[in-house]
């Protein structure tokens, strides 16, 4: 069958206006809405409860759909629907004076659920992250030696009180090469048993997961991301990638298993299991939560979840998300986990005053911000790319060898052979009245201080750019500071070393005689700054945040010099974006950022897809409607017009509700003719034989529509009525109640811009594009993606010539790498089959067979290996099967709708 069907002509209707955007989604709320209080006249109760069951029953099968998108239009109207009948319901019961006790308790339950609900994730995600820091404290210490009271005492429980360690806790060995290699055993163990667990029970445990998370918030369904597997994987697997070595944190996953904490609760409550609209809320609050545990900043999580993480973020969601954030805080705080009172390891305080001539030390801590990021970023991409083409198969033995070389090359520096939370702890604080580690605050030691923390920066950005994206809960936030700290601190001994040098100079004048005058720990605190800035771009949350770690409000205006400067250095690159954006445009996710500016000067028209497979409103057959729908395109929706001739657009009608309502005939166990004919056209008065009757179908007209007036019916309870299903003449079978009469359309030279952001505010599965009535084309997420993404390589590549080569040679430098990789594993397993006598056999690399599992699927395969249905930006996309239950914002009926061409026939 060709895709674009042959139909019977229907009458066409005269003087066709169709109504604005605006006007036709408040109608598909209001209408909505007024048809909550029931079902049309002459419906009985048994009619009403299988209506009922028929959208439970779409709303479950829309849970299982990967890779696709939420209609926020269509959510809203059932939102709107479901509080209109609940306040009827109420009005109804308080009015007659029927209320019971029971009845109240209700009302005033389902008022309450949302603060209910954020009360227990916020509990919940505080218990975690007390439980998570114990173990990653006492797995990175367990590494250097135990204690003989208790083993399961990290060192400072050991030695609780002693600045110098103590007798309790002992080394594993008196000689030091063999405490090399008792760490580097201890971390190969931890970083192989990570990546094991994550491979082989949860993939999408792997990484930070702020990228995903914030396309799920936005409305882009992946089935498991945030299931309860995949919870439990990442804080199983997350201590020990920390306590491995590896140049990862734990600030960004725990945004990870914060939201996947929020998920799993929410779903015990029928509110939010089917609802997106408010899950996006509690999805929201909850990576406030997670950065405010991570952080122990609660204002800067709430702060970080809208600056980052929401594209959607109203006054409700900032308090419930401010909440959520309070509560988790508070529990941490109750469970006081290091037993200092504070929340995080290196949280300090600050009590003396800066001066004005320090300003031009800390903007160039902002520019090291700005070069940093902009250099991470660019290698970790291409580390990324190079991981994805040859390093596939191999995850878990990638993660063992990156955290034994870690190890090797770590272990000898000071500063990065503890823990990195330790590291910055040491690095911020002041020398006066504290603790002086290896010397660091000798003057006479400054040179090899200067040596080491240079070189401690230097070797963990090397390690954070091929670590970051490995197949373990791995994030960039603490590494990045401590990267920044130590630079920062540098900065600080040097002008230290200066004021001593000089003390009579003007530039110095401003310092009191005989008073600490520098203090090298701040520039720490606010390297680490810049460097979070740089690599996030991210401004006031990261200044909040480092205010609430240090309680110093006398360094908010330095914070706000660095992280402006950083700012300002960032915007100067071509490329746009934190780690997180960048993430989300290599892995192909649809996804349009709000911070984002665009001047196409193009309209609609010319981004659109014109080549539409579109469905009559009469006319087509039974089997040419199965057929369509089996296609192998997998098209998920098509545009309703009247005839082919004509084609004015009367709605939209998604793939799921046509499938749905072709099983439900099937299911009726009636043998069905294949040449019965299909309407799906959305006109009032149509007349339907329901059980021996004949009664008039309710309908209403659009607001806003011409005197011909095309009615405009969002039906929300769909049936399937047919006319004599048996006789091939007469068989008629109605899907209008199917047909969303109201899909939002634009006019073809309606600015690109314009669209975009419709997609953002108010979030549309796909928008058709309409000229005079006529369906002209339709335009998807993916669209603009492609279109932005082929405007801006033009705008910034220097010439086709200098691309090509520059290709070509990232193509040669990448195999060259892999060739010697291929060799350095062949001589070391031939080595250790010869040390072994053959005893141990590791193979040659060449010859290892291993799974590939992919976090995002956007290399083509998923979790167990199986080829996947290709790169996401290419619309290839069809449905997932059923998994653990761990589904992100279904949203019920017409919920969420694949965004990849809908009735697009791509190719002819």
């Amino acid at each position: 069958m060709n895709s674009r069907t042959t139909s019977f002509s229907a009458p066409r209707p005269s003087h066709v206006r169709r109504s604005s955007v605006s006007s036709r989604l408040s109608f598909t709320v209001s209408s909505a809405v007024e048809r909550g209080d029931g079902l049309p006249p002459g419906t009985d109760a048994p009619q009403q409860q299988q209506q009922q069951q028929i959208e439970e029953e779409i709303a479950e099968i829309k849970r299982y759909e990967d890779f696709t998108t939420i209609d926020w239009v269509q959510d809203a109207a059932r939102e709107q629907l479901r509080r209109k009948v609940r306040r009827k319901r109420a009005a109804g019961l308080f009015d007659s004076g029927q209320a019971g006790w029971l009845d109240r308790i209700y009302e005033a339950y389902d008022a309450a659920q949302g603060w209910i609900v954020v009360t227990l994730i916020g509990a919940a995600i505080g218990l975690n992250a007390a439980f998570l820091n114990i173990v990653t404290e006492w797995l990175s210490d367990i590494k250097l030696g135990y204690c003989t009271t208790a083993f399961y005492l990290n060192e400072s429980f050991c030695c609780w009180g002693e600045d110098n360690g103590c007798a309790d806790w002992h080394r594993w060995t008196g000689i030091g090469p063999v405490n090399y290699v008792v760490y580097i055993i201890f971390a190969t163990f931890f970083a192989f048993t990570s990546a094991s667990l994550v491979k082989n029970f949860a993939p999408y445990a792997a990484g930070s997961g702020i990228s995903e998370i914030k396309c799920i918030i936005a409305g882009f369904v992946m089935k498991g991301f945030l299931g309860l597997r995949t919870l439990i994987i990442k804080s199983v697997a997350l201590p020990l990638a920390i306590g491995s070595g590896l140049s990862v944190g734990k600030e960004g996953p725990s945004v990870h298993y914060a939201v996947c904490t929020g998920n799993v609760i929410s779903r015990l409550f029928d509110k939010y299991r089917r609802n997106a609209s408010k899950t996006r809320e509690i999805l929201s609050a909850c990576a406030a939560a997670g950065v405010a545990v991570a952080f122990g900043s609660p204002i800067g999580g709430v702060l970080f979840s809208l600056e980052e993480m929401s594209s959607h973020f109203p006054l409700k969601t900032m308090w419930r998300s401010y909440f959520c954030a309070l509560v988790a805080t508070a529990v941490l705080a109750a469970m006081n986990p290091f037993r200092t009172g504070q929340l995080v390891m290196f949280q300090v305080r600050y009590d003396r005053s800066w001066h004005f001539f320090e300003t031009l030390f800390y903007i160039v801590i902002g520019i090291f911000g700005g070069l940093y990021g902009h250099f991470v970023i660019k290698w970790n991409l291409r580390a990324q790319a190079f991981r994805k083409k040859y390093l596939a198969p191999y995850a878990v033995l990638e993660a063992t060898l990156l955290a034994a070389a870690t190890a090797i090359l770590c272990y000898p520096n000071v500063f990065l052979r503890i823990d990195m939370t330790e590291s910055m702890e040491i690095l911020f604080l002041e020398c006066e009245g504290a603790e002086d580690y290896k010397h660091l605050c000798e003057p006479s030691h400054k040179w090899g201080n200067i040596f080491a923390l240079l070189s401690a920066a230097a070797l963990r950005t090397f390690l954070v750019i091929i670590s970051y994206g490995s197949k373990v809960p791995a994030g960039i936030f603490v590494p990045s500071m401590a990267i920044g700290a130590s630079f920062g601190r540098t900065v600080g001994i040097v002008v230290q070393a200066l004021r001593d040098a000089y003390p009579h100079s003007v530039f110095f004048s401003a310092c009191a005689p005989d008073v600490p005058c520098i203090t090298p720990g701040t520039y720490a605190f606010l390297g680490a700054a810049a460097a979070l800035s740089g690599i996030m771009h991210i401004t006031v949350s990261v200044v909040v945040i480092m205010f609430e770690l240090t309680g110093a409000l006398t360094y908010i205006l330095p914070t706000m010099i660095v992280v402006g400067v950083t700012k300002a250095v960032s915007s100067l690159f071509p490329r746009k974006g934190g780690i997180a954006d960048r993430m989300i445009w290599f892995s192909g996710f649809p996804y349009l950022d709000n911070k984002e500016d665009h001047n196409f000067g193009v309209p609609v028209s010319k981004v659109m897809t014109a080549d539409v497979v579109a469905l009559p409103a009469t006319g087509l057959t039974l089997a040419e409607v199965s057929s369509l729908l089996s296609s192998p395109k997998k098209y998920k929706g098509f545009p309703v017009i009247a005839t082919d001739e004509d084609r004015i657009l009367l709605g939209y009608v998604g793939r799921t509700e046509l499938r749905y309502a072709l099983d439900r005939i099937g299911k009726e166990g009636r043998p069905m003719n294949p040449r019965a004919k299909c309407s799906f056209s959305p006109i009032s008065s149509q007349f339907a034989v329901v059980g021996g009757g004949r009664r008039s179908a309710s309908s209403m007209s659009a607001p806003g529509a011409g005197d011909g007036g095309l009615p405009a019916v969002t039906p929300i309870t769909p049936t399937v009525t047919m006319a004599n299903p048996f006789d091939s003449a007469t068989a008629t079978i109605d899907f209008s109640r199917y047909v969303d009469a109201t899909p939002v359309t634009v006019h073809p030279r309606l600015p690109l811009e314009t669209v975009m952001e419709l997609f953002r505010k108010i979030g549309p599965r796909v928008i058709l594009i309409e000229h005079r009535g006529r369906l002209v084309g339709l335009v998807t997420v993916k669209d603009c993606l492609k279109y932005q993404l082929r405007a801006e390589a033009a705008q910034h590549a220097r010439t086709d010539e200098g691309a090509a080569a520059e290709l070509e040679g990232i193509n040669e430098g990448e195999e060259q790498l892999w060739g010697w990789l291929r060799k350095i594993a062949s001589w070391t397993a031939g080595k250790v089959e010869g040390w072994t006598g053959g005893r141990i056999h590791l193979g040659d690399l060449a010859g290892i067979e291993g799974m590939s599992f992919s976090r995002n699927r956007a290399d083509g395969w998923n979790g167990d290996g199986e080829e996947d249905r290709g790169l996401i930006m290419e619309g290839t996309e069809d449905v997932g099967d059923e998994d653990d239950g761990g589904v992100e914002m279904d949203s019920g009926l017409r919920g969420h709708h694949g965004h990849g061409r809908g009735g697009v026939r791509r190719g002819g």
